[in-house]
């Protein structure tokens, strides 16, 4: 039996408030598409900043959601030199909630927690607005003197999704891929994404999966996983009895062994003289 782990839980009326009490930063050039977002939640490197870990919640959640594991990553001190950001998505309205507003990265047709249900509606421009959202995260940290190579993008369930198709299609070359209990978008169309931008055919990926998730079903993540495997990609899953659309200790210490192997501490380097 797997020891449980709190998991992201939805806060929508103090997201709401926070979006509406912190300064909001615009991250489209065009009028008619901008989105206002809170700046994201961030956390220093404890030694000399050499990586960065762009870490995103799922629906309905915020980059707080995730703070406690980000917490006790850095109390064990095998990630001193990563600092982390978790950022907030906007609200928007949600088709599968009847469109009231909650915090999202893209809409949601349906919640049914059926494979089809998911895959057959999914909302093009809004994963590709947040795709733009997170390569400007990248670009920032690359003009503060971070590599691509040393920066991870990952995410759960929503957040997975969007880091996955992100990762994947970016014109950078991260250093790893984390999707947790979640899918790969537009995946009829996501060959010809790759063909835009592939850079990333190398990069590790690393999936998590619970084999009972209600939400995103444990299926539609193995048939993503199958999917990435068959064109290429450096992909690994790990699915976990008995867990739902949650998160363990178990699999975040899978994920803490995975930034460790991408971005090692620099420290550790010899020296060549």
């Amino acid at each position: 039996m797997l020891t449980s782990f709190p998991s992201p839980k939805l806060i929508f009326s103090f997201v709401l408030f926070l979006f509406i009490a912190v300064a909001f930063v615009s991250i489209s050039p065009n009028p008619a598409m901008a989105m206002r977002r809170a700046p994201p939640l961030l956390f220093p490197a404890a030694a000399k900043h050499t990586a960065t870990v762009i870490f995103v919640h799922g629906l309905g959640d915020s980059g707080y959601g995730w703070a406690s594991a980000v917490e006790n990553w850095r109390l064990r001190r095998r990630l001193d030199e990563i600092k982390f950001i978790l950022p907030h998505a906007p609200a928007i309205p949600v088709t599968a909630s009847g469109g009231m507003a909650m915090p999202g990265w893209y809409d949601i047709f349906a919640l049914s927690g059926k494979t089809d249900d998911i895959r057959k509606n999914q909302d093009e421009s809004g994963i590709l607005l947040s795709r733009e959202y997170f390569n400007g995260l990248i670009q920032a940290e690359i003009d503060s003197g971070i590599p691509a190579n040393r920066i991870v993008l990952g995410g759960f369930s929503q957040g997975g999704a969007i880091s996955l198709f992100t990762g994947l299609t970016s014109k950078y070359k991260l250093a790893g891929i984390i999707g947790l209990s979640s899918y790969l978008l537009l995946d009829p169309k996501f060959a010809n994404f790759v063909k835009e931008n592939d850079n990333n055919h190398e990069t590790p990926v690393l999936m998590c999966h619970g084999d009972i998730d209600q939400v995103v079903p444990t299926n539609f993540g193995k048939i993503s996983y199958e999917l990435l495997k068959s064109q290429g990609f450096k992909v690994t899953m790990k699915v976990y009895p008995d867990m739902g659309h949650s998160a363990c200790v178990e699999e975040l210490n899978e994920v803490e062994a995975f930034l460790g192997t991408c971005l090692p501490a620099e420290g550790d380097k010899k020296s060549e003289l």
